[in-house]
């Protein structure tokens, strides 16, 4: 019986939310794209991943009106908007569109994500102490996030009135204002607190927040199957693939060449030569690549420039491609090369950073859905798929997540389960 649908916007963040009920033992199923069959869902939380983030908020907006809508239909009581953590993404238009549509009155949104260090108070929202405007997120070269206060954000896209409220107290009764309520949070123990607000006269229909609240959400909803997921073994053979500009991400892999992983940088032309990988030169490419992974059980495949990416940047506008078409063009290269090179027999386990980079891998090997198993991190995911008949698992993370040794700690510990 479906308990809870989880409305994402992009692959990765579908998983960290995810996640966050499987690795209790609840069935969980993550799929993409919204053709879905809420008839034929035999798991308990259904998460789709409906890869709005990019789309003009129009277009978000209508896809979440259409899922929910469908869903509605089907008998679904309960539904959550999962929203970015640095509220990147069509915020605004995607939590109107699930209000409007399912009638409601409320939509409570608790943005934070404590757990990492993102947290909202006085309703402005921070990463790691900054206003998100002054974190990486607020200088992305494809979409940086223009607003802290959050209710700012959300009145860029939508009608629908946004009010800011502190913490609920337990037993504190909920706002009586119609709209989306945001609410501040400085720690888990404040998201809990809201939360048991929240389900004090019963279960909510609808709910936003990233994975930080929905990590409260088995409790919460009081789910019965709950167990611990322990990590299973894994290739001690490490692949990391990295489609994203974040300096966070770009830092972890630094520290990880330093301490004995092979890098390689892709070339403008291997990231936007569509066919490339079908060429002659591609060929050659794809036998280095496998060659570099003969040698080294830990290496890491990335597309960003050493020093900064104007080649790339110089090589797409000589092309005729603005950022959009250097995004989407750079993701499919990486996923026509990750199909090239799923059947080798020098691939091991592999992790990739960015929703972008993660669909279009999936996508070339045609999956369409993810299991989430567990946390190896706190936001950095394992999860499972089967491809050929065989179980393959795979590590995926934000761009934004994680500590600087994140990379070199997990191939640490991935090695040290063999034995």
């Amino acid at each position: 019986m479906l308990l809870l649908l989880i409305l994402a916007d992009d692959f990765t963040g579908a998983l960290d939310t995810g996640v966050q009920f499987a690795a209790c033992g609840i069935p969980t199923r993550v799929v993409v794209g919204e053709q879905v069959d809420f008839a034929a869902n035999d798991a308990a939380v259904l998460v789709v991943d409906t890869e709005t983030r990019h789309l003009p908020a129009a277009e978000a907006y209508a896809v979440i009106a259409k899922l929910t809508r469908e869903a509605m239909s089907a008998g679904v009581f309960s539904i959550y908007k999962k929203t970015d953590s640095a509220l990147r993404g069509n915020i605004g238009a995607e939590l109107s569109a699930l209000l409007k549509t399912s009638g409601g009155r409320q939509l409570p949104f608790l943005p934070a994500f404590p757990q990492i260090d993102r947290v909202t108070r006085d309703g402005v929202h921070y990463i790691s102490g900054v206003p998100v405007t002054e974190s990486p997120f607020g200088i992305d070269p494809f979409e940086p996030v223009r607003h802290a206060r959050v209710t700012e954000l959300i009145g860029e896209q939508t009608d629908v009135p946004a009010y800011s409220f502190p913490t609920l107290k337990e037993g504190e009764a909920v706002p009586e204002q119609e709209g989306i309520l945001v609410f501040d949070a400085g720690s888990l123990d404040d998201l809990a607190s809201t939360g048991r607000a929240l389900f004090q006269n019963g279960k909510p229909r609808l709910m936003a927040g990233c994975a930080g609240f929905a990590a409260l959400l088995p409790d919460l909803m009081k789910m019965t199957e709950r167990r611990t997921v322990t990590m299973p073994k894994l290739d001690p053979r490490l692949l990391v693939v990295c489609g994203s500009v974040n300096s966070i991400t770009l830092r972890q892999l630094d520290v990880a060449e330093q301490n004995g992983f092979s890098r390689l940088r892709l070339t403008p032309r291997q990231k936007l030569d569509p066919g490339y990988w079908e060429s002659e030169n591609g060929k050659e490419a794809l036998q280095g690549i496998n060659e570099m992974l003969a040698a080294n059980p830990r290496c890491i495949i990335e597309t960003n420039d050493e020093g900064g990416n104007q080649p790339t940047a110089d090589y797409a506008a000589a092309r005729g491609l603005d950022l959009e078409g250097m995004r989407v063009g750079i993701a499919s290269s990486i996923g026509h090369m990750l199909g090239k090179l799923f059947t080798s027999p020098a691939l091991g386990t592999l992790l990739l950073t960015g929703g972008d980079t993660l669909l279009q891998c999936m996508n070339c090997v045609g999956i369409k859905e993810l299991e989430p198993v567990c946390e190896v991190e706190k936001g950095v995911v394992l999860a499972r798929f089967t491809y050929r008949g065989c179980t393959r698992y795979v590590i995926t993370k934000s761009g934004g997540f994680g500590h600087e040794k994140l990379l070199l700690d997990l191939a640490d510990r991935i090695a040290a389960e063999q034995t």
